[in-house]
Formats: structure tokens, sequence, C-alpha cells
């Protein structure tokens, strides 16, 4: 490793470890903060699939939906978890490239002359680009995805749009939110200056969001079926939701 990367090691080690050390004088505003702002881009995305599942063609094809013409197991799980995680993978990747960006890129590039400073700083701000980039597709996709299943799930289980909204509440208020608190530390991040302080956000909101999201899965399979069963008319119903990527 070079002189000029150990630098920049050193300092963002240095700088997360001051991070760290401040939060945890103050944990409850931190955490406040972040719990707030995600929370709110839960509730627009949850929006946002309330009107996509509107202006959507429901699929008639049959689907399936574990726990709800039999008893859920803790393999349907799997599914939920794995699409959960790669959506906070990308999402703390996001935050640590907002950290590279703003933190260690003016580090590296104050550290060098010519071609290579250059190539520093435009990398830097690629990284930025690159982060709002990836909220967007986070936003736009799921807003999409869940809108389609939301669409096909209300017409094939003749509930309105809006029940089957307030049916996945007790799971997707919890799972979301987690979900969004990498770009919400990013969001407040930036906004602030305080680029240095995201490695150990993505530490943190990524610790904090795993025990949340396999709660929000063990609801999901283990009550929202009831719920639904509970709304829909249908006595028996022939239609299941399956679990995409």
């Amino acid at each position: 490793m070079s002189t000029a990367n150990q630098h920049v090691f050193s300092h963002g080690m240095r700088d997360t470890r001051e991070t760290l050390d401040a939060w945890s004088q103050r944990p409850g505003r931190v955490l406040g903060a972040w719990l707030a702002l995600s929370l709110s881009i839960a509730l627009t995305l949850l929006a946002a699939v309330w009107v996509v599942a509107g202006l959507l063609t429901p699929d008639l094809t049959p689907i399936h939906l574990p726990g709800f013409d039999e008893p859920s197991e803790p393999g349907d799980l799997l599914p939920i978890l794995w699409r959960n995680s790669l959506v906070l993978a990308l999402h703390g990747t996001a935050c640590i490239a907002g950290f590279i960006a703003g933190a260690s890129m003016p580090i590296a590039a104050a550290q060098r002359s010519g071609i290579s400073r250059w190539i520093h700083v435009k990398a830097g701000e690629l990284a930025i680009l690159f982060v709002c980039a990836v909220t967007l597709f986070s936003l736009s996709t799921q807003a999409l995805y869940l809108g389609f299943q939301g669409s096909t799930i209300a017409y094939q289980l003749q509930i309105s749009r809006l029940d089957l909204i307030l049916s996945v509440l007790p799971h997707a208020i919890p799972e979301l939110t987690a979900l969004f608190l990498p770009l919400a530390a990013w969001l407040i991040a930036s906004r602030r200056g305080e680029w240095n302080q995201l490695l150990a956000a993505t530490l943190v909101t990524v610790l904090l969001a795993i025990p949340t999201l396999i709660l929000a899965a063990t609801i999901e399979v283990y009550v929202w079926p009831h719920i639904l069963q509970a709304l829909s008319p249908v006595e028996h119903p022939v239609v299941f939701l399956e679990e995409g990527p």
C-alpha cells in the first residue's frame, strides 16, 4: 500500500472511530433523525405503490402466497430475506460510495498532482452520481414491482388497493424503514457536509436493519396471510402471491 493510500485509510478509520464515539454520547438524536427520514421515504414509497397499483393491469396467472392455504414454514422466510438483503446491500454500497466520494477521494486527491489528482477528483464526482442513480433506481423499481404485485393481489382477492396497503403496514413499515436507513444517513450527512461519518453510518444502519428485516419477514409470512383472509370475500382463494427477486 502506497504512503498516500495508507494516509487515506488511516484517516478514514480515525474518522470512523471518532464518529462512533461521538454518536455513543447521543444515540437518540442521531438515530431519531435517520428513522424520521427513512420512515418518510417508506411512506412515500407506499403512496407510490398505491398509485402505481391503480395504473397497472393485474396479472391473472395464479401465483403463490405462503401461509394462505397451507401452514407457513420457516423456509418461506428465505425468499423475502434474500430479496431484502440485496436491497440493503445496494443501499449500503451507496452509503459507502458517498464516504469514498465525499471524504476519501478529496484526501487522496490532495496527496497527488497532475493527472492523478484530476482522476481522483472525477472519481469522487462519479461516486456521488452513483449514489443518486442508486437512490432513484431503488425507489422506481420497488414502486413498479410492488405496485404490480399490489394490483394483482387486490384484483384476485377482490379487495381495494387501500385495504391492501393497510394490510401490509405491520410488516412494510419496519421493513422499508430498515431498508432505507443507509440512504437516510447518506442524505443527512451530505446535506451537512459530514461525508467522513458515512462509513460509521453504514455499519450502524446495516446492523440495525438486519434484525428488523428478520422480524418484518416473520410478520409477513405468519401474520399477513391471515389479515388478507379476513379482508378478502373469497372463501376459498385459488390465487397466491410468490415473492419476486
